[in-house]
């Protein structure tokens, strides 16, 4: 089981001190909170993708390989990475190159946005936001998977002896989770290829989450990947954490109050009540996170959101103390006792390495004139000779 936070890269003005950080002073502080999850113990930092204000993560990849240089064995990945707008092409070689970067301490999880604006900026139409993310990752997929590639699709020119450069290192692609809050069709997409499936279910009531979830697993299941328990599931959450409870409500309840996405609606006590959004105790965090299974199953990557809505960078930092230092210890001791044993690990690039080569050494992919020609477009393997040394390599 795999815990970690993940940020929206949010810039918000704290309602308490009434100060707004500039966007250098947040960047600044994003890298210091990745830091500081890996310092107590946690296993994955997630960062958004966002290209309008009042978020600055519109290059997560510069902003992940900074942190793997920064850190030693924390898991990097995204929350999310935008397949609509971003040509997949581009998306394959940037994560290729993170992973190389990171020695593979990276996985991606890919989303379709929810900022209608986007779409134009980057000459598509919000319309086609689910043909656009079903075309686009059957792609990305095979840019990973195949050295030379030959494809036509509606949205982006067609390619011919096309190779992604770097490959993925190892010949193994980066492990895709597919994040969706709604959306069947994306839950059937995971399905379908056997990736994971990430409910980033911090708004909606759990009841929703439950039937999606359900069905992934069933799709899971249909397509030959394994049995409905040893799907790849991955959920969002909140948390506020206090020593005492008391302190833990009053302390949030202004940032609550004038969040962007939920201020001036619902009482807190409220959203609590119908959300995952955690305040109070580290026991009592503890006790609403492990709820969770007993809705949606045995499960292998759970996020918290702890650093949006104008939060201090200290304030942050002290709830990671505390998240690392009490809560999930606990959890991870909690649900180890619980989980089935049919159930996988969270995928990491040493296992699924492992998975594909055994003892062997992994294949390392070399520049090869008979690999593809991406200068003239050109076809590769023009007789047998060719495609039989090129299989030998």
């Amino acid at each position: 089981m795999q815990f970690g936070v993940f940020s929206v890269s949010d810039i918000t003005r704290d309602p308490v001190s009434g100060h707004t950080p500039s966007e250098a002073e947040r960047i600044d502080a994003v890298v210091q909170i990745a830091k500081k999850t890996e310092e107590v113990g946690l296993d994955v930092f997630a960062i958004g993708e966002h290209h309008n204000p009042p978020f600055f993560s519109s290059a997560p990849t510069t902003l992940l390989a900074f942190i793997a240089a920064a850190t030693e064995r924390l898991i990097l990945t995204t929350s999310t990475t935008l397949i609509t707008t971003n040509d997949p092409v581009r998306i394959a070689e940037e994560y290729a190159m993170l992973q190389h970067l990171s020695k593979g301490r990276m996985d991606l999880m890919l989303g379709r946005g929810n900022t209608a604006p986007v779409y134009p900026w980057f000459g598509q139409d919000i319309r086609q936001s689910l043909p656009l993310a079903l075309e686009n990752y059957n792609l990305l997929h095979r840019l990973w998977r195949e050295d030379v590639i030959d494809w036509e699709g509606k949205f982006r020119t067609p390619l011919q002896g096309f190779t992604s450069t770097p490959r993925p290192l190892d010949d193994v692609p980066p492990f895709v989770w597919h994040g969706s809050i709604r959306t069947p069709e994306i839950a059937e997409q995971a399905a379908y290829y056997g990736d994971g499936f990430f409910a980033n279910h911090i708004f909606w009531p759990k009841e929703h989450y439950m039937r999606l979830i359900k069905f992934y697993r069933q799709r899971y299941a249909h397509y030959g990947h394994g049995t409905e328990q040893q799907a790849i599931v991955g959920l969002g959450g909140q948390a506020y954490i206090a020593r005492r409870s008391q302190d833990a409500v009053k302390e949030f309840r202004p940032y609550f109050n004038e969040a962007p996405v939920y201020g001036h609606g619902p009482k807190m006590e409220d959203f609590m009540r119908s959300t995952p959004l955690s305040v109070g105790s580290p026991q009592e965090v503890i006790d609403k996170t492990l709820t969770f299974r007993e809705h949606f199953g045995d499960y292998q990557r759970q996020l918290f959101l702890i650093d949006h809505a104008g939060l201090p960078l200290k304030t942050v930092l002290d709830q990671l103390e505390l998240l690392g230092g009490e809560v999930v210890p606990t959890l991870r001791k909690e649900l180890a006792a619980k989980r089935d044993p049919q159930v996988p690990d969270a995928p990491t690039h040493a296992a699924r390495v492992k998975a594909k080569y055994g003892d062997l050494l992994p294949r390392q992919p070399r520049p090869n004139a008979n690999r593809g020609d991406n200068v003239t477009g050109g076809s590769p393997y023009q007789d047998t000779d060719q495609v039989t040394q090129a299989a030998g390599n």
